[in-house]
């Protein structure tokens, strides 16, 4: 396709679906019940966590913003749209973005969550970034007004000069360390540097080992902290790691080799993934101070399938890889995915380098975090879609940003409401819920 042929293409688009109506939500759009769906969800998860995953998500509308991507998927697929595809994330919050380390060991600030990943419109993702910057500034505070305007911007730009640039150069963008603090003040770099080379430090195989491990009948062993992580006669652990053995490509199957598995636990993470089965595997290498830390992650089907269609891929697992893949600059040498006993997961490192703020963190600087974000998401749509389109669509004018910002502010209160509802649900006694996490 040529140059001409993509502004052609996003400039049609704009007639199935007008930017600045995006903004036009009203509950009357909405045809699914919300606390039915995510009731759904809960069929493919661990049943003695699911009450734990209420309580997580009913602490804040923010929490249950991040648990809820099947909800705002619904109300998105129930509404025109561009499209322009791309290899969404499919969870683009703001706190779905964060710095690690590539195979380099250089840190690199980019998406780190695609359970949800799946080809389809662009904007969706956009929409769900916008949101959660609106969500999160009701909850922690923050200039919401400020940091939408600069995350839109900054991926308005960056659509654009991808437009402009060489598909190589494209592929090869990487938003490194450096790149990312340059979006702070100059007063606020240096204090931002040091936490991010701190946290680095510690997150990392070394950082774990020390931390959650222990010595157990001579021998290194997973520290148990339940339920968050404890050890299940049931866990299908070893049976997964021969298969994902597998996934992988031959160096990198040589390299793992080089590595034992010694210890297994089931563990609890997240918000929106409470109750899918994770397991942290430790694996030794020479001795018991040289560490390999994996988390194997159930994967069920993306909330985006039922209005995108299925995966090509046939186990949810390798969708997941082939997605970071697909979306990221620099992908962790050890993904991979297996499936086993009717579950599909897929694998990654835990903690190599892995730097992810919270809302407290961000809120008092909104504008410069969504400013790097809207930047790497520009990024990663740019590598899997048509940034000419995609700028086309856009345009020069205040049409697109104007639809997303009205959006962002009416969803948020449509989000705040979800939010009540489970609150109201849990206090009448239908939902069970943990009442210590």
């Amino acid at each position: 396709m040529t140059a001409q042929d993509g502004q052609d293409v996003g400039r049609a688009a704009r007639e199935r679906a007008p930017r600045r109506a995006f903004g036009d939500w009203t509950p009357s759009l909405r045809s699914v019940d919300v606390i039915g769906m995510l009731t759904a969800q809960n069929t493919i998860r661990a049943a003695d966590l699911v009450p734990v995953r209420w309580a997580r998500m009913s602490a804040s509308p923010w929490t249950f913003y991040r648990g809820a991507a099947a909800v705002m998927a619904a109300d998105l697929g129930a509404r025109p749209h561009s499209g322009l595809t791309v290899q969404l994330c499919g969870d683009a919050h703001l706190l779905n973005f964060g710095l690690w380390a590539t195979p380099e060991r250089n840190l690199s600030f980019d998406l780190r969550d695609f359970d949800e990943t799946l080809p389809g419109p662009f904007e969706w993702d956009v929409a769900r970034l916008v949101t959660s910057i609106e969500v999160l500034a009701r909850v922690h505070g923050g200039d919401a007004a400020a940091a939408i305007a600069h995350c839109l911007a900054a991926y308005r730009t960056q659509i654009a000069r991808y437009a402009g640039a060489h598909v190589l150069d494209t592929w090869y963008d990487l938003i490194h360390v450096d790149r990312f603090l340059s979006v702070f003040t100059d007063a606020d770099r240096p204090r931002a540097a040091a936490h991010i080379a701190r946290k680095a430090q510690r997150r990392t195989h070394r950082g774990v080992l020390r931390k959650l491990t222990e010595i157990r009948d001579d021998r290194l062993r997973i520290s148990e902290d339940p339920p968050i992580r404890e050890h299940r006669p049931d866990g299908p652990a070893e049976e997964l790691f021969a298969r994902y053995r597998e996934s992988l490509s031959d160096d990198r199957r040589h390299l793992l080799d080089r590595f034992s598995p010694v210890d297994t636990v089931r563990q609890v993470v997240g918000v929106g993934s409470v109750g899918m089965r994770v397991h942290l595997l430790l694996l030794q290498g020479r001795d018991t101070t040289d560490p390999l830390f994996l988390q194997i992650k159930q994967a069920g089907a993306s909330v985006y399938e039922p209005f995108c269609g299925a995966s090509r891929y046939g186990a949810h697992g390798r969708r997941v890889i082939e997605g970071k893949r697909l979306v990221q600059s620099a992908t962790d040498v050890f993904v991979g995915w297996a499936s086993a006993r009717g579950h599909d997961y897929y694998v990654r490192q835990f903690r190599d380098m892995k730097v992810i703020a919270d809302g407290t963190l961000i809120a008092p600087r909104l504008p410069e975090f969504a400013t790097a974000c809207g930047q790497v998401l520009a990024r990663s749509h740019a590598r899997s879609g048509d940034a000419v389109a995609i700028d086309a669509y856009i345009g020069k004018g205040r049409a697109f940003d104007d639809g997303m910002t009205a959006f962002a502010a009416a969803y948020a209160g449509q989000n705040a409401a979800d939010h009540r509802r489970l609150v109201d649900e849990i206090a009448a006694g239908r939902l069970p819920t943990a009442n210590d996490w």
